[in-house]
């Protein structure tokens, strides 16, 4: 299965991490000192808000199977590792539709950090709301029935201890689709929303509850993105990066129109350099590095545009976008001319809703065009979240999975540790 052998340059990984499935017990070292911190991105697909496609696009089952192998072969994955994503029963269109593991991976996260570990605060990574975020009416729905069913029943009281837990929140391109508008009316809502942060689309904030020690750096990927040319992403046939020299325009409203956020990249650079924090955690929604293969032109003008800032003085970048699990390190060579003493490390974790494929054959391109980048794990085909622990200088950060039967058991797939690098420049 692919979400298990995630190509041979990474199948070691992948069986230490999943050889058996691990059995959580409560960390017994999980001490005051230790903050924990709970990742999920792309959480917002549900299915009382279904896409313009499951009302053109009525399958059977057969149908459904069908188009998943068409996209497949679209996207130029491997034809031999071939996998459906699970399906449903739409309540809407009563047809098959693609399932979501929203509500199952809340339970699961309620789960872990009520009985396995200490969750001081969360993170929520972006594309909170599909199809198209906050739409002020213009689909016939309520938006403030729509947050409810995105925000508050599925994780609005999710973590009930310590009293002091928030979700600090980012968006996706898909929270901006309908309009500009529907971007900021879901930023107000979150402002004022128990258990929930957020302080306009970038900021920085100390999360309560951590001392000082941490320090959240917020950017607006989507509206960085937005502000530059971006190229249209086309994969050749054996899976290398190619292209048709057409410039990508946005398909959602959130073109930067004041100084300020025009300004993001260099904002980030002077609130990263500036910060008393230990730890310094960059949050975003587009990765820099990614495996399955249809995000590397964004993931390049990224890297161009923010990356040298956080090579410099960040201690991790954490991402959502691409709905898999993954951790990459970046040497920080391409980006300031020299590796620095410790790779960045990206933590990518956007499968809370929808699942997605690796592509096995970009991902041995990417490693060898890219001697600066390190793919540490890659597995797709999954719910999952991740849990980051920091503890004095070193990170250890876990990829967990749930079930595709509907279940919300946890299996770990994979611990990483990581040392903290924002005191080396």
């Amino acid at each position: 299965m692919q979400r298990i052998a995630a190509g041979a340059i990474f199948l070691a990984f992948l069986l230490v991490a999943c050889g058996a499935p691990q059995t959580l017990e409560h960390d017994p070292n999980t001490t005051d000192n230790r903050i924990g911190i709970l990742i999920f991105g792309d959480s917002g697909y549900h299915l009382n808000y279904p896409d313009e496609d499951d009302y053109e696009d009525l399958f059977t089952e057969e149908g459904y199977r069908e188009s998943e192998r068409k996209n497949w072969l679209k996207d130029r994955r491997p034809v031999n590792e071939f996998e459906s994503r699970p399906f449903t029963v739409s309540p809407i269109t009563g047809r098959i539709v693609t399932a979501t593991g929203m509500q199952n991976i809340a339970t699961a996260m309620s789960n872990f950090c009520g009985n396995l570990a200490t969750c001081d605060f969360g993170m929520l990574l972006g594309d909170n709301i599909y199809p198209s975020g906050a739409t002020l009416g213009a689909d016939g729905k309520d938006d403030k029935q729509r947050f409810k069913d995105m925000f508050e029943d599925p994780f609005g009281s999710m973590v009930k201890s310590p009293a002091t837990y928030r979700t600090y929140v980012t968006l996706g391109n898909h929270d901006w689709k309908s309009s500009r508008a529907g971007g900021f009316a879901q930023i107000d809502y979150l402002e004022n929303q128990p258990g929930f942060y957020m302080d306009g689309p970038y900021y920085s904030v100390k999360p309560e509850g951590t001392n000082g020690d941490v320090e959240l750096f917020v950017v607006d990927t989507s509206m960085i993105l937005a502000s530059v040319p971006v190229l249209d992403d086309s994969l050749n046939p054996d899976g290398s990066e190619g292209s048709l020299g057409e410039i990508k325009p946005p398909n959602y409203f959130v073109e930067p129109l004041t100084v300020d956020e025009k300004n993001q990249p260099t904002w980030l650079e002077n609130a990263l350099k500036n910060s008393t924090a230990r730890w310094k955690l960059v949050l975003a929604h587009h990765p820099i590095w990614s495996s399955a293969g249809g995000k590397f032109e964004e993931a390049r003008v990224l890297r161009e545009l923010i990356l040298p800032a956080m090579c410099k003085y960040a201690d991790a970048y954490i991402v959502g976008h691409e709905h898999t699990l993954e951790i990459h390190t970046d040497s920080c060579a391409e980006a300031l001319g020299e590796p620095t003493a410790k790779p960045l490390v990206q933590i990518l974790s956007g499968a809370a809703s929808k699942q997605r494929p690796l592509n096995t054959a970009f991902m041995k391109y990417q490693e060898l065009k890219y001697p600066e980048h390190k793919t540490v794990f890659s597995v797709g085909m999954l719910w999952g979240f991740s849990y980051l622990d920091l503890h004095g200088d070193t990170a250890s950060v876990r990829m967990m999975s749930i079930p595709d039967s509907g279940g919300s058991e946890i299996e770990v797939l994979y611990n990483y540790e990581f040392e903290r690098r924002s005191g080396d420049e």
